[in-house]
């Protein structure tokens, strides 16, 4: 029984990242990459993880045309996947790529260091 939010995950990881560069025109949203989507197991609710490729002034601006897209994604996936419930989206910035270059600087740091 485990599988299933597993598979609705990744359909839903797949059908948002198709959504984002389909269905939404707006221009505020920048290279987004939907890394990772997780649903609880009831199928209620979806934290989907994006990146943004440029600088904080875009990130923002591409998370506040996300949340403002919500309740149209959400209607988009309802169509597409025909699940019983639709889960709530709720999209979060995947943070793991700038924390992972904040420790490779840090290792090279030390690596010169002992040199």
């Amino acid at each position: 029984m485990r599988i299933r939010p597993g598979r609705v995950a990744n359909a839903i990881r797949r059908e948002i990242s198709n959504i984002i560069q389909e269905d939404l025109k707006d221009p505020r949203i920048g290279f987004t990459t939907i890394t990772k989507v997780e649903v609880t197991p009831d199928l209620r609710n979806a934290k989907v993880y994006y990146t943004v490729f440029g600088e904080g002034k875009k990130r923002k601006s591409t998370e506040i045309a996300l949340k403002n897209a919500t309740g149209f994604i959400k209607g988009l996936i309802g169509d597409r996947l025909r699940l019983k419930f639709t889960p709530e989206i709720i999209f979060k910035v995947d943070k793991s790529h700038e924390y992972r270059e904040k420790i490779d600087k840090i290792l090279e740091r030390i690596h010169k260091e002992k040199k």
